[in-house]
């Protein structure tokens, strides 16, 4: 992935992604914030952690490997740039903006083509 600013918000974003990105939800879930939490993701919001755990899970059972293309960030912001890899596609792109506060996410907003990822018909 290319890193143009090794900022603070991006240092958790990608130790976040590294985690989720190896089948690791525990320690992932470990750079999300506790309390109020809120990812934005095409279908919905999901509120609290434990929400986000069990979508980021489902996610993570079907993931069968990424191709990074490039991450930025500032003190309180970052955004990833990948390829989500499964059995139906490899160059679907994803992209995630994380608002970072006391060193955790707090809020994250994912933006990927749902159907890219839906089953081959």
């Amino acid at each position: 992935m290319t890193e143009h600013t090794e900022s603070a918000a991006l240092r958790v974003a990608l130790a976040y992604h590294r985690a989720w990105t190896s089948g690791d939800v525990d320690a992932a879930m470990a750079y999300v914030a506790d309390d109020g939490f809120v990812c934005r993701a095409p279908g919905g919001d999901l509120s609290g952690k434990e929400a986000f755990r069990d979508y980021l899970h489902g996610f993570v059972q079907v993931n069968t490997g990424l191709t990074d293309i490039a991450a930025f960030g500032d003190q309180e912001h970052a955004l990833l740039f990948y390829c989500p890899h499964t059995a139906t596609t490899t160059t679907a792109p994803a992209a995630e903006h994380f608002t970072i506060r006391g060193g955790r996410i707090a809020e994250s907003t994912l933006v990927f083509d749902r159907l890219s990822f839906a089953p081959p018909q």
